[in-house]
């Protein structure tokens, strides 16, 4: 009985659970579905076999599916994209044809939907808001440009949100009932998140920090400890396993890799840090078209540029504002400083140590989720106070206009880029 409890709580945590989870859940993947079908039915980009990265913002989707990318980067994607990719040549009959991409983008799609999932019960079972504000702010999450690329871009960043999603939301389940994290999820999430990109193991482990009583018991404290260290051991083992356990590789590597993603000077630094990282993940900038060239194969490659008005600036300015606004006022919340310390981790990977900063607008898979659950927790922390909410909702509101009105007319111009390029 045991046994089937936990299987039964471990299906109710990942999927939809209720009506309103379902019809969100449902919503999503038929507006992403339609999305991610067209796209792949009629166009090459999703995936085609001679372009390896690049064809679109950066992302290296022939690269992921054929090897999980980078060892360095990506220790265990390889595993994990083997899986996927053979399964959508099962679905395909062996082709890469348009079937084969349009099981990518399903597979995309599902997980981006699903992760939506993750912030709604996050909002509801976690900081419990009233329900037309989670339907808000889900909404406006739902048309991150992130999350509208990710629902049918076969890419470690898709599968990285929803499991940061469901991780996040599993352990303030735990925290909130003054439990600690199970040993076994933990390492079980210390491998995947972990494995499809290395840095984010380091989120696993923040919210251990946080459970009752940490530091004031020494018990507590070695246990969590413990239970640390073997989520260590299984992942170094399992990366040592991966390149044959030729350590200095993964040194020579990384050295090699930072100095290629950080050294880029494609405009200043600030202007990079808001129209990317701050705002690319969010609310779509400028496109521009590139030649590229892979091994011999000429291409077209669309990327951002930075903002060209000052409207998208306030705009980043104000959610900002918000965000930090939410911080500051719920300062002693656990909760809160779990996310926050998780955002900063990024900020700091990306914006200080400039990791990537030249295309950080793909690396949102990473951290959007914060937005949306940090908004949340501005609401809650002024639930006594109706004009301040009825404030942030007309504030959330507008936002939310004009996000899905720029990103539907970037859209635009990303299918005619389809249509001349890629048929």
């Amino acid at each position: 009985m045991l046994i089937k409890s936990k299987i039964i709580n471990f299906f109710k945590l990942v999927f939809p659970s209720s009506i309103t989870e379902l019809a969100i859940f449902l919503s999503f993947i038929v507006c992403y579905g339609i999305l991610g079908s067209y796209i792949a039915l009629n166009y090459r980009i999703i995936f085609d076999s001679r372009i390896p990265w690049d064809a679109y913002f950066s992302f290296d989707n022939k690269a992921i599916i054929m090897s999980g990318g980078s060892f360095e980067r990506h220790p265990l994607a390889y595993y994990f994209f083997n899986w996927i990719r053979e399964l959508a040549l099962l679905i395909s009959g062996g082709k890469m044809d348009s079937t084969f991409r349009l099981t990518l983008a399903w597979f995309s799609n599902i997980t981006v939907s699903l992760s939506l999932v993750q912030v709604f019960k996050y909002l509801k079972n976690i900081i419990k808001l009233p329900i037309s504000i989670n339907i808000l702010l889900i909404l406006f999450f739902g048309v991150f440009s992130t999350n509208i690329l990710l629902s049918f871009t076969p890419e470690n960043f898709t599968y990285t949100l929803f499991l940061l999603t469901l991780y996040n939301h599993y352990a303030a389940i735990k925290l909130k009932k003054d439990e600690k994290i199970n040993p076994f999820a933990l390492t079980l999430a210390g491998i995947s998140i972990g494995g499809l990109t290395v840095t984010n193991i380091v989120k696993v482990f923040i919210p251990v920090v946080f459970e009752k009583d940490m530091f004031r018991s020494w018990k507590k404290l070695g246990n969590a400890a413990l239970r640390v260290i073997i989520t260590c051991i299984c992942f170094i083992l399992l990366y040592l396993n991966r390149i044959d356990f030729k350590y200095k590789n993964i040194f020579n590597k990384t050295s090699e890799q930072y100095e290629k993603f950080s050294n880029v000077k494609t405009t200043t630094t600030w202007d990079m840090i808001l129209s990317y990282f701050f705002g690319g993940n969010i609310l779509f900038s400028n496109f521009i078209i590139r030649d590229k060239n892979a091994k011999g194969f000429d291409f077209k490659a669309l990327i951002m540029e930075v903002y060209s008005s000052w409207i998208p600036y306030i705009f980043i300015a104000i959610l900002l504002l918000l965000i930090f606004w939410s911080y500051f006022k719920n300062f002693k919340n656990k909760f809160v400083q779990i996310l926050m310390i998780s955002f900063l981790f990024d900020v700091f990977i990306h914006c200080a140590m400039r990791f990537g900063l030249h295309t950080s607008y793909i690396y949102g898979g990473h951290f959007v989720f914060i937005y949306p659950l940090l908004i949340g927790w501005l609401f809650y922390s002024y639930k006594s106070s109706p004009k301040v909410v009825s404030f942030l909702l007309s504030i959330v509101g507008i936002l939310f206009i004009y996000l899905s009105v720029n990103n539907y007319l970037r859209m635009t111009e990303f299918f005619w880029f389809l249509d001349k390029y890629y048929q």
